[in-house]
């Protein structure tokens, strides 16, 4: 198996981080996949995500004082491998794991995915618990050494044999429950240990290897960011995403700056490999942190990072809860000449940013089509003015612009309303934190 082939396109889905923290329960998860498979499948959203700590009893019990209950009680098997909460996953009793859960999700004609941490229980290692496949226990295989700043649920796993049964064993687990996503954890960048922030780069590795030992094409997906650019080939080698962010929230500061980190990454979106802008914090957002709110995002805003995720080629994870979604928010979702960006066939480039505003352009190399993004960035309404010739300074872009010298006829991507270049300049007059996205064809 090659596991570019297991997203050929960004993935689209939703993860339960955003608005339900530590604290999904199995009915909240097919409340959710009931609502995408009605409203948002036809429209290429297929992924339905259990983010952390699906496996920890009581989780969010103590929201007030942890995020994540210092050492608390944890589902496990006899082989070190940890399982679904009883409580708030019932299917999962008796040992089915969450394959019950997985079957009616597939079902509806979507995927499953599941969030893990990078490593094997510390609980598994203090009782010398067992490894299948492996005459070897979860102590010798656990590195006290490395762990995680934020999350006390595990250790690292130490590069040898029994290291890669025990994550070879869980991927088999996986396989046979049918998840088709992993989001795995303080692995892409182990931001604890600063003088080398690359520390789990043997586990990318071992779960890579596992994944493509369990026969089942599951994509890979890398947290928490920001990716290290100078490890952009180890990640497109061993995984199918990675973060190239910490965790995105509603913040403007934070979507400004994801230009200057999409313009670090614009030359490494390709066929199954995709920095990850994070999630689309849209909708209502925030219960399960007890900040349960409309987006704090302006419409225009919305619409600034759902262009510039799409344009770049960014996976789409959604972090609402779906059930409470408004015609707006729906609308950004569902606009199919948005969406159509979202291909590894368009290639981005970033033409021209400063503080108060960014230039972008896609060119798809499959079919041909060329698009120009206009973004104002600064905090009061602007005109945006591009000349063609101006274009010309991306690479995709040469042949488009240098072989016609007249005007350009213009589609607005959000609107579908029509226009014309004139003097071969395309300008807009942008409110605050707005943009306008075209696609360009040539006047006969």
């Amino acid at each position: 198996m090659n596991k570019n082939d297991f997203a050929p396109t960004p993935p689209m889905g939703w993860n339960s981080y955003d608005y339900y923290d530590t604290m999904v329960n199995e009915e909240q998860v097919k409340a959710n996949a009931d609502y995408m498979s009605t409203h948002l499948k036809e429209y290429g959203w297929e992924y339905i995500v259990v983010d952390i700590q699906w496996y920890a009893r009581k989780a969010g019990t103590m929201r007030d004082q942890f995020q994540y209950i210092p050492f608390s009680q944890l589902e496990m098997d006899e082989y070190s491998r940890l399982l679904p909460d009883p409580e708030r996953f019932p299917s999962s009793a008796g040992g089915s794991g969450f394959k019950p859960l997985a079957d009616y999700i597939h079902s509806l004609g979507l995927k499953f995915g599941i969030h893990i941490m990078r490593g094997i229980p510390r609980i598994a290692a203090h009782q010398h618990c067992s490894i299948k496949n492996s005459s070897v226990t979860a102590d010798m295989v656990a590195n006290p050494s490395s762990i995680c700043g934020w999350n006390p649920d595990m250790y690292g796993v130490r590069d040898t044999k029994a290291g890669q049964a025990y994550y070879d064993s869980l991927l088999e687990l996986y396989a046979s429950w049918g998840v088709d996503f992993i989001k795995c954890d303080d692995i892409c960048n182990t931001n604890l240990y600063r003088e080398n922030q690359y520390s789990a780069r043997q586990e990318i590795e071992m779960l890579s290897l596992a994944i493509q030992r369990s026969k089942r094409p599951i994509v890979l997906s890398l947290s928490p960011g920001p990716a290290l650019i100078d490890k952009a080939w180890h990640y497109e080698t061993n995984a199918n995403m990675w973060r190239i962010t910490d965790d995105f929230w509603d913040n403007w500061d934070l979507l400004k700056d994801m230009f200057d980190r999409c313009e670090l990454w614009q030359n490494h979106v390709s066929k199954g490999c995709y920095p990850d802008c994070d999630m689309l914090p849209l909708g209502r957002v925030g219960k399960g942190f007890d900040q349960e709110r409309q987006t704090l995002f302006t419409h225009e805003e919305q619409k600034t990072m759902m262009t510039l995720w799409c344009l770049f080629g960014s996976p789409l994870m959604l972090g609402a809860e779906m059930t409470q979604l408004d015609d707006w928010t729906l609308s950004l979702l569902t606009n199919r000449r948005i969406l159509s960006l979202l291909t590894p066939d368009c290639r981005p480039w970033q033409v021209r940013h400063d503080a108060s505003q960014a230039v972008w352009t896609g060119s798809n190399e499959k079919n041909g089509s060329f698009y120009l993004a206009l973004f104002n960035l600064s905090d009061g309404t602007d005109e945006i003015t591009v000349s063609l010739d101006e274009l010309t300074s991306a690479p995709f872009a040469v042949d488009f612009v240098k072989s016609y010298q007249g005007e350009v006829d213009l589609m607005d991507l959000w609107s579908g309303n029509t226009s014309v270049s004139k003097d071969r300049k395309i300008s807009c007059r942008l409110a605050a934190h707005d943009c306008a996205i075209f696609e360009l064809t040539h006047t006969p």
